[in-house]
């Protein structure tokens, strides 16, 4: 028991650490072309395939361009959340009020840095947005369903599958070039309560 703690507190501390190299800052335009860059590597190509979150098994073509990232950066209720490792761009997430929901989408963190805990500490950095900034007690996010490792890493971070499914855009290149006949995605939520 003692030595379980001890390792939990190396952990924690570890943890804590690491966080702290973790800084914070909206994108904006000047940004554009390394979102892009950033979140192209974590989701397709064989690059993407140095990290644990690639679509390149299932999609081939783009994930995002520099049209749609323009529009997501521009917008009065969008946003792309960067992450900063000793002043080096490592994570990014989009962040959009959806209804009375806040949307999370293109977590991306760069595939050679994967698994050192970045990932959940740019979804801590949405779900704070969300619920200090745009005082929303709800996230929503939509995965793709073939991605079981990937929905079971947000359920353990205290997503629920909702039940709700949304259809695959096939037919727009913008969304990448399928592999597969049978995708769909999943609608993930996760409750909060707002801070007083």
């Amino acid at each position: 028991m003692r030595a379980r703690s001890r390792f939990h507190r190396g952990l924690e501390s570890t943890y804590k650490e690491m966080s702290a190299l973790l800084t914070f800052r909206d994108a904006t335009l000047s940004d554009v072309g390394a979102v892009v860059a950033l979140i192209e590597s974590a989701y397709r190509g064989e690059i993407s395939r140095a990290g644990w979150t690639t679509e390149a098994d299932l999609l081939d073509g783009q994930r995002t361009d520099i049209d749609e990232m323009t529009v997501i950066i521009s917008g009065m209720k969008s946003r792309i959340r960067l992450a900063f490792q000793n002043g080096m761009l490592v994570g990014c997430v989009r962040i959009e009020q959806e209804d009375a929901a806040g949307y999370i989408g293109m977590v991306s963190v760069n595939p050679t840095m994967q698994s050192a805990g970045i990932g959940r500490q740019v979804l801590a950095e949405a779900e704070r947005v969300i619920r200090d900034e745009l005082r929303l007690t709800c996230a929503r996010m939509t995965v793709i369903g073939q991605r079981d490792t990937l929905i079971a890493w947000y359920e353990r971070r205290g997503y629920s599958v909702s039940g709700k499914r949304q259809p695959f855009p096939y037919g727009q290149p913008r969304s990448g070039l399928p592999k597969r006949e049978d995708l769909y995605f999943e609608v993930l939520e996760k409750s909060f309560d707002l801070p007083h």
